[in-house]
């Protein structure tokens, strides 16, 4: 999926939803910070947990974010500014310009599925990572990801489409192996799933629903469907039938 300036537009609204406040929330807990932490945010697109973090970390410590889309590192920019223990740097997750062993604690949302090396990602983490760190991952389980209330067969064509967005549909699955294999101990996940049943301003879901519209047009699927798929969303809101799901899991994990 391209991260252009309307993804990272609509990403920060679902960042601001109650959804993605919850989450946060979730991730802030399991980080379980202290004040001097070296703390990174791999993937920090419009920077609401490199602000978390930063105060969470007192002016000692440090609050890293790094993505290699210039929107969202523009929109944290702005966010973040007038935060003095904060850094930004337009970087990969696989090539970190950050010496060995200098984080206490690691954590990324919805960015590790994105990236097609992922392993070569976890071992660039792992060489940055301090003994006795923490490592905080949420994905999606995209199996899970589904609108309800269209047709069926139209429905189906939307959500087939949006399975190519990312390289792995179901990384959580596959991510406690991985650590694992690693080093990493007491590995443990943690279920984030939730159901929607409105498309408000304050609902992930008419974000989340505009990116699918966006990509499933990218994908070749004819406009006309998209918009047809998102009246039909509409009107099975109308009729209390609308719903909407989907399947975070928070994957924690440290490293001796």
């Amino acid at each position: 999926m391209k991260f252009d300036n309307e993804t990272s537009i609509i990403q920060q609204k679902i960042a601001n939803s109650y959804a993605g406040v919850s989450r946060r929330l979730a991730i802030m807990n399991s980080l379980d910070l202290e004040i001097g932490h070296n703390v990174i945010d791999v993937g920090c697109g419009g920077g609401h947990l490199v602000e978390a973090i930063s105060l969470g970390v007192g002016e000692k410590g440090k609050s890293i974010g790094i993505d290699p889309s210039k929107d969202q590192l523009d929109a944290a920019n702005k966010r973040c500014k007038s935060l003095s223990n904060i850094e930004l740097i337009c970087s990969t997750a696989d090539n970190i310009k950050l010496e060995n062993n200098f984080c206490d604690r690691i954590t990324s949302t919805q960015t590790l599925e994105y990236i097609k090396d992922v392993d070569s990602s976890l071992n660039e983490l792992k060489r940055i990572s301090k003994k006795n760190s923490k490592f905080v991952n949420v994905s999606i389980l995209w199996d899970y990801f589904r609108f309800y209330g269209p047709e069926k067969k139209l429905n189906d064509i939307i959500h087939d489409a949006f399975r190519a967005h990312c390289f792995h549909q179901m990384l959580p699955l596959d991510l406690v192996g991985k650590l694992s294999n690693l080093g990493y101990k007491n590995i443990q996940s943690e279920n984030l799933s939730y159901l929607i049943t409105n498309r408000d301003e304050n609902s992930p879901a008419i974000y989340y629903e505009k990116m699918l519209a966006k990509f499933a047009i990218s994908q070749g699927i004819s406009e006309n469907k998209v918009i047809d798929w998102q009246n039909q969303l509409n009107d099975s809101e109308k009729a209390k039938k609308f719903g909407f799901t989907s399947f975070p899991v928070l994957t924690s994990a440290y490293l001796p």
